[in-house]
């Protein structure tokens, strides 16, 4: 019997790590609908098999496990070009993170498992992809990482999805694309309820296209010409110093507005290196254009390192100066440091913490204004928003990714600011040190062509302008507030109907429930447990004078309750 025992657990053990693979590799499929491989069409469906595996657990455990263990998947493959900097660290905060995902998964099955009826269905097309924009809005904390790999990101160019950011974000397309999915797996899973699912597809169709068509737009202004300087892969600082000196000095006579250098371009503080900002205002009015540059470099006063994108004029430093305010969690500072610090010795976490800004800033050439952001801070679009509801025409990106030349980042991070450029109607310039290099006008279309990974040059854009207030950058963040009050308002109906118990009229059944009897015309109510039962009436049929009698009820069995008053 101990034998017996043993080998029902090791069996039990063995399932539960198949699942939880399977869970993993089902929750890592989305992240091929991001660049590089950028399978947009993907993400309608990529959600399904992952929901199908948690609505067929034989517990709400169970399902809540694949939900943890099918983020930690997702997590992982859309950050997995992070490997080599974080190392084990990456596995460690895929699993921190996916837990985000479990009551994701734990309410897939009780909406569409077993026992899920038409009020249920239609409860799953709202609050599943309510809730997903939860685990979304939890993980955009930067001290988790950030939104990277939020799943509307996905549909950067897809026109129809970027016509929904400008009027709820990216966290619109988010609920649309889950939405989706979720139709997709109701249908799949739950033949009866096919109706529903179908209804909700052409709910999401009708909705799309109708933004699509007749929400406001951006109204055409002008135009600024904005060169983007790519120094390449150098070795040193220093070298990449000089290398953008020559390459800027090409771009005389080209009539640019502003010229844009990548993160980190700079590697000295300007205030002690009075030489290099000479240097740098002397090409300024070679040019005939101001110069935004980035340090990345210890400040004079002692403060400690950060990364300040600074405006260069004729005359030196124009305005006021921006320090990156969002840090890349291990990449520019470690956590708890005094506890996590040893990550240093196992990857490529920062040496030293950069310091964080307290502000944004809006910069002025006399004849552009812009809103600078630092590399990661493109991804956060509350950032962008604030910049766009201040007044600036342009928004800026100043990047590196130089450490993940030949991985997906730079395509991923480069694809950001289409959504960014659509969600506020205010053009967006990528720029790299490294590549890729890029520019959007205020639809979230290309402007020119890119400079990809590896390139050593320069380019300028003629660059649309536009003005007008796009929905999102008016209302904000309204999509996760209104998912916010749908799944509280659910989790408060599911308290409140556990405290009271079931009534009869509340087909929202605990998943795995048997359907409760239909009766039928000329059928008695079973008697109460232990009594003995009528015999049926004679039947209808033409041939019947009588009619079997009723089995007794079982003890225990769903009918066996006492009959009801009227």
């Amino acid at each position: 019997m101990t034998v017996t025992a043993g080998a029902r657990t090791a069996a039990r053990t063995r399932s539960a790590w198949v699942r939880g693979f399977a869970a993993a590799a089902a929750g890592a499929l989305p992240a091929l609908a991001f660049p590089a491989p950028s399978l947009w069409w993907l993400a309608y469906v990529a959600l399904v098999p992952w929901m199908l595996l948690a609505r067929s657990a034989d517990t709400a455990r169970t399902a809540a496990r694949d939900g943890w263990f099918g983020g930690a998947g997702f997590m992982l493959a859309v950050h997995h070009w992070l490997l080599p900097s974080l190392t084990v660290f990456i596995f460690a905060l895929a699993l921190l993170l996916g837990a985000l995902w479990a009551p994701w998964g734990w309410l897939v099955r009780r909406l569409l498992g077993a026992g899920a009826g038409p009020r249920q269905a239609g409860a799953a097309l709202v609050l599943l992809p309510s809730a997903w924009l939860m685990v979304e809005l939890a993980r955009s904390w930067q001290y988790l990482g950030g939104p990277w790999g939020l799943l509307g990101a996905s549909q950067w160019q897809v026109t129809p999805a970027l016509r929904l950011a400008s009027v709820g974000g990216v966290w619109l397309v988010s609920f649309v694309v889950v939405l989706v999915n979720t139709c997709v797996a109701l249908f799949l899973a739950v033949p009866a309820l096919r109706r529903p699912a179908v209804l909700g597809l052409l709910a999401a169709g009708v909705a799309t296209a109708s933004v699509a068509l007749w929400a406001p737009r951006p109204h055409a202004r002008g135009s600024v010409r904005v060169a983007v300087v790519q120094p390449g892969v150098v070795a040193t600082p220093g070298a990449r110093f000089a290398r953008e000196v020559a390459l800027t000095r090409r771009l005389a006579g080209t009539h640019a507005d502003l010229v844009v250098w990548g993160e980190s371009s700079v590697g000295a503080d300007l205030t002690s290196h009075p030489a290099m900002a000479g240097q740098l205002a002397s090409l300024s009015r070679q040019v005939g254009a101001d110069l935004l540059v980035n340090v990345d470099a210890e400040k004079a006063d002692g403060s400690g390192i950060s990364k300040t994108s600074e405006l260069i004029g004729p005359r030196g430093v124009v305005g006021p100066t921006y320090d990156k305010m969002r840090l890349v969690p291990f990449g520019e500072y470690i956590p708890l440091r005094s506890v996590l610090g040893w990550a240093t010795s196992v990857g490529k976490a920062a040496g030293e913490d950069r310091r964080p800004g307290t502000r944004q800033v809006v910069m002025d050439t006399g004849a552009l204004r812009f809103g600078p952001l630092v590399c990661f801070e493109s991804a956060f679009p509350d950032m962008s928003r604030h910049l766009a509801g201040d007044g600036v025409q342009l928004l800026v990106a100043q990047s590196s990714t130089s450490s993940f030349q030949h991985s997906w980042a730079p395509a991923q991070h480069a694809s950001l600011a289409a959504l960014r450029a659509a969600e506020t109607w205010r053009p967006m310039v990528h720029a790299t040190l490294t590549g890729i290099s890029a520019v959007y006008d205020a639809h979230g279309r290309p402007v020119g062509d890119r400079i990809g990974t590896g390139a050593s040059t320069t380019a300028v854009y003629q660059v649309p302008l536009a003005t007008g207030v796009s929905p999102y950058v008016r209302f904000g963040d309204w999509v996760p507030r209104v998912a916010l009050l749908l799944v509280l308002s659910a989790l408060a109906y599911e308290v409140t109907r556990r405290f009271r118990g079931p009534q009869p009229d509340d087909d929202l059944l605990p998943v795995g429930a048997p359907p409760r009897p239909v009766a039928r015309a000329g059928a008695t109510r079973p008697a109460a447990s232990g009594a003995p039962t009528a015999s049926a009436g004679p039947t209808a049929s033409s041939g019947g004078s009588g009619g079997a009698k009723a089995t007794p009820a079982a003890p225990g069995s769903r009918d066996a309750r006492p009959e009801e008053s009227p």
